[in-house]
């Protein structure tokens, strides 16, 4: 009898597979993707030193808001449009920190949805991949 593997071994397998293909260096680091099914995290990795440079999440964003909001009730973003939104800040901080060209490494999830607005955000911030 075959067991029938889960979604995220499954994801993890893609991911494994995709990863002996993209590999971030000190020239052109790599930009990865996690996704929860609340939020998306994303961030910048040099492989070759093995070192993350920076990481952001839609958390972070969320939290300096509802300080600012008292009483006022806002239309909510949508998932995707919270996910655009990290990804034009993963290039805004990739540009304080002069990384203009990335790969991308979409961690095993089909490129669309929340994982493409991410990509999407960052290339019209002006990060090249």
């Amino acid at each position: 009898m075959k067991k029938t593997a889960t979604q995220k071994s499954q994801r993890i397998t893609r991911h494994k597979r995709i990863r002996k293909k993209v590999v971030g260096t000190t020239q052109r680091p790599r930009l990865f993707v996690f996704k929860s099914n609340k939020h998306i995290y994303a961030g910048i990795a040099d492989d070759v030193a093995g070192k993350v440079l920076f990481s952001l999440s839609d958390v972070q964003k969320k939290s300096t808001t509802k300080a600012k909001t008292t009483k006022t009730k806002k239309k909510q973003e949508t998932k995707t449009d919270q996910a655009k939104g990290v990804g034009e800040r993963v290039a805004k901080t990739a540009m304080e920190k002069g990384i203009k060209k990335v790969v991308f490494d979409r961690g095993g999830y089909r490129y669309h949805g929340r994982i493409k607005a991410l990509a999407e955000g960052a290339r019209l911030s002006g990060l090249i991949f």
